[in-house]
């Protein structure tokens, strides 16, 4: 590998030719830069180090007119030790990557590869620096020859010298201009088995097994045209076998003027007798059999790229380079074949770059299909003939289709910026290439699908379980933009359609710069949404980027005439937003249970396509999402039903008791969604006389429900018709067993307070089957105020009595369902006594103090959450106030 440094002579070093040329910053000057080398270095005769030579100009020349945008010259300087090219530019501030460094360029960029290229093919090369100018200069040195060589290579050792039979035999065949064998010589019968009259007088088609060149029937018909053409194909034998060959094909006239074909033939390991060498071969080079030379790498170079992006781009620099065009383009095919996808481009604007589509079949006849090879000498005359070309400025094209197996995987063409450049020559040219490079392409392609795939596996995986996790709407919606931006789109929008009659609703925005959020909403919400089409895929909807752009076109009009203050803000923020969705827009629907719920938006900035994988990805993301969409409505509908219901359980309010302190805490377990089977009651019954009840139901749900409005209301209806408590329960016990297998049974303390004249209160109390009620004294003693009973809804013979108490000035009533009482942690439970233990420390707290002290003991009996329902009830008599 050369280093840079200062020029060195060793051999001659006079100046024997010189040849200068300028090119101006435009695209198709590298293509005549290209030309100006090669064709001023075969006029030399130095024909060893063109495509070095033409490589490196390239590279150069880009450089100058393309990144650094200024004019290129070119000097060619011939000496006796070799040859000399100096590339000059007006950008001398320009860095110089340097290998090793640690801001060394990555050999697969353009900008900036030139120098990295000179290290690796130049004899010798340099930079030089004026105050207007940078000269980059490199050497290839010629190789030293006996007079009268024009070529050779070096002495090589045996062991390393290409691999041949014993005697290695030259088939001769001369084809006339009909195409018919005129000449069959004896080494080509010992090689096919044919005798010369068996095959005088025949095309040579019906002997020769074409390489397979998709779209080009006359294959070999067209070769037989070149004049000079080199190559593998077979030949059929007399056995049936196909024997491979290299040949040799020259074009050539006799003394009357007519033109035929000699074509030289041997056996496709030999290939080292007829095939012309592409480069000298390096004095210290490993040889290796011949036989066993890849064409891919002949094309492609070696080592090849071993990425598929990577190949590609070397792809399409090489097809560029081989055809001197201005451009190049490769397209990889969709997995049904109905579109081909812009995967690397070069010399066309970043509008033609990665993942744009184009059909196909454009149209109908052989041109109109990138199933088979095409050439347009002038666009203009057909336009829209090649859409990814149309306002590029390029007038010719060749493209070629890339197979496997006979299947369509892409399209390769090369473009020029004059007419008339291409041919049915080059076309062959480039099939011929592109016939080495597609099962190449094809495997790394699905390499790449692979691991796309393997990656978007886990993506819906880790998707599916966020997803599951919520049964919130509103987290839902965030969370399906979330995971969208940016892994699959640069914004997003979800809309939402309540029911079939609504609009569908901009629910959700997200950009990947949270500045562009507000701009893209109040963008979204002046445009229709999109229909709500239930076909399953991604459509596309321009809608958005249309009404960006008018939106910055405006406002950069209406701007234009007021102070550059104001048009620095008000244009900046139009144009960012129609930068952010003026890519490609696509809607997938949100479909769930047969029906259309909603609709989620991807959007690209400016010129960007989404590829058909991340469209694939997105359409599966589309439909775990509209299903956790649904749940999250169906969780919320039936939430708002239930806690609905609960509420109609619990009494609407607490009436006032005269000489009463009454306070109430209700706690339901869970999330909210099931109606549970604790409640509470207090209400007047007559005069003076009021009824207060608290009961568990067993279980939950609606029939739990049914049970609790049952028993809540039938409560107030017997005990205002006059039945005293042991017939309240008795005749609600027959009402339960009414219902059948619907029925639950119910824990209940029903109990009738009177308040006394005296400041005490009367009490008359059932206890069928609940947790006792507790006393508490003024002087801190705890006692049952009751006597267990069996519960209801279990025996039709229910026979309950009631029991008389008395709550003196200071005294408490508590009441509490068994969710206070089978609080636990671990293996240890709160129970009767530890209820009875903080009782004994609210002496002297009113009912709403001991309630609260209460519920605040039974949270921090446990660190889990109570999963069971609480209801509890606090009566207390109020000492006289002192006068």
């Amino acid at each position: 590998m050369a280093e840079p440094g200062v020029e060195t002579r060793t051999r001659n070093s006079e100046i024997t030719a010189r040849a200068a040329a300028s090119f101006e910053p435009v695209g198709r000057s590298v293509a005549t830069a290209r030309a100006f080398v090669r064709d001023t270095l075969q006029g030399w005769g130095h024909s060893d180090v063109v495509d070095d030579a033409v490589v490196l100009t390239s590279e150069l020349v880009t450089n100058a007119v393309i990144h650094a945008g200024t004019a290129a010259e070119v000097l060619c300087l011939r000496t006796g030790e070799g040859v000399r090219v100096e590339v000059a530019d007006r950008y001398p501030e320009r860095e110089i990557p340097m290998q090793g460094g640690s801001r060394a360029v990555h050999p697969d960029r353009e900008n900036g590869r030139g120098l990295l290229l000179c290290a690796a093919l130049a004899s010798r090369w340099g930079v030089e620096y004026t105050p207007t100018h940078k000269h980059v200069w490199f050497q290839l040195d010629l190789p030293q020859r006996a007079v009268g060589t024009r070529s050779a290579g070096p002495v090589l050792p045996v062991d390393l010298l290409p691999v041949a039979d014993e005697r290695v035999r030259v088939a001769v065949v001369q084809i006339d201009r009909n195409g018919a064998i005129g000449s069959w010589n004896d080494d080509a019968e010992l090689l096919f088995g044919y005798a010369a009259d068996q095959v005088l007088g025949k095309p040579l088609g019906d002997l020769a097994a074409w390489p397979h060149t998709p779209g080009i029937g006359t294959g070999l018909a067209e070769a037989l045209q070149l004049s000079r053409w080199e190559g593998s194909y077979g030949v059929r034998g007399t056995d049936g076998r196909v024997v491979p060959v290299y040949a040799s094909h020259l074009r050539v006239r006799d003394t009357r003027g007519e033109a035929s074909t000699v074509c030289l033939l041997v056996r496709d390991y030999e290939r080292a007798v007829l095939q012309t060498p592409t480069r000298a071969a390096a004095a210290d080079g490993a040889g290796h059999d011949n036989r066993n030379a890849d064409p891919f790498e002949v094309f492609i170079g070696s080592p090849a790229p071993d990425d598929l992006d990577g190949l590609l781009q070397r792809t399409v620099e090489r097809a560029r380079d081989m055809l001197d065009g201005d451009a190049a383009f490769l397209l990889l095919a969709t997995d049904d074949e109905t579109e081909l996808e812009v995967r690397a481009t070069t010399g066309l604007p970043s509008a033609r770059q990665r993942f744009a589509r184009v059909p196909v079949e454009a149209g109908t006849g052989r041109y109109g299909s990138a199933r088979m090879p095409a050439v347009h000498e002038d666009l203009t005359a057909v336009p829209g003939a090649v859409p990814l070309l149309s306002g590029t400025g390029m007038r010719s094209v060749v493209t070629v289709p890339l197979k496997v197996e006979g299947r369509l995987t892409g399209s390769l063409g090369v473009a020029a910026e004059s007419s008339g450049r291409y041919s049915n020559e080059e076309a062959l040219r480039l099939q011929f290439a592109a016939d080495r490079i597609a099962l190449a392409v094809e495997s790394a392609r699905l390499g790449e699908l692979e691991r796309l795939r393997r990656g978007s596996l886990s993506f819906l995986v880790e998707a599916s379980d966020l997803l599951a996790g919520t049964l919130d709407r509103d987290q839902t919606l965030a969370l399906m933009a979330q995971m969208t931006v940016p892994t699959l789109a640069t914004w997003c929008a979800v809309y939402t359609i309540s029911d079939q009659s609504s609009e569908p609703y901009l629910s959700y925005v997200l950009h990947e710069d949270e500045e562009r959020i507000d701009g893209l909403k109040a963008l979204l919400a002046k445009i229709d949404p999109p229909d709500p089409v239930p076909t399953p895929g991604a459509r596309v909807w321009t809608a958005p980027a249309e009404a960006a752009h008018q939106a910055a076109l405006r406002t950069s009009m209406r701007e234009l005439g007021l102070g550059a203050a104001h048009v620095s803000s008000g244009i900046g923020t139009t144009l960012a937003t129609a930068s952010a969705v003026g890519g490609e827009t696509v809607v997938l629907p949100l479909v769930a249970r047969n029906r259309v719920i909603g609709m989620l938006t991807l959007g690209k900035p400016s010129d960007d396509h989404f590829r058909q994988e991340i469209l694939e990805l997105a359409e599966d993301l589309s439909r775990r999402a509209a299903l956790a969409l649904d749940n999250a409505r169906l969780y919320s509908e039936r939430t708002a039903i239930s806690q609905s219901l609960q509420r109609s359980l619990l009494p609407p309010g607490l009436p006032q008791v005269p000489g009463v302190e009454v306070e109430v805490i209700y706690r339901a377990a869970g999330e909210g969604n099931e109606v549970g089977g604790d409640f509470y009651d207090l209400f007047p019954i007559r005069d003076g006389a009021y009824g207060f009840a608290i009961g568990d139901v067993c279980g939950t749900g609606p029939e739990a429900a049914a049970v609790t409005g049952l028993a809540r209301h039938a409560l107030r209806l017997l005990a205002r018709e006059g039945f005293g408590g042991p017939a309240v329960l008795e005749r609600l016990n027959a009402a339960i067993l009414d219902e059948g297998a619907r029925s639950r049974f119910l824990t209940l303390l029903y109990g009738e307070l009177w308040p006394q004249e005296d400041g005490s209160a009367l009490l008359k109390v059932v206890c069928a089957g609940h947790p006792l009620p507790l006393r508490l004294r003024q002087d801190g003693s705890v006692e049952p105020a009751a006597e267990p009973q069996p519960l209801l809804g279990v025996m039709e013979d229910l026979e309950l009595y009631e029991q008389t108490v008395t709550l003196d000035p200071g005294d408490v009533l508590l009441c509490v369902t068994d969710g206070v009482t089978e609080r636990r942690e671990g293996t240890r439970m709160l129970g009767d006594d530890g209820l009875t233990d903080v009782l004994t420390t609210c002496t002297g707290l009113t009912a709403g103090a001991v309630a609260a002290r209460v519920l605040r003991a039974v949270e921090r009996f446990a660190a889990e959450p109570a999963s069971d329902d609480m209801a509890i009830l606090a009566m207390r008599v109020p000492e006289p106030h002192a006068n």
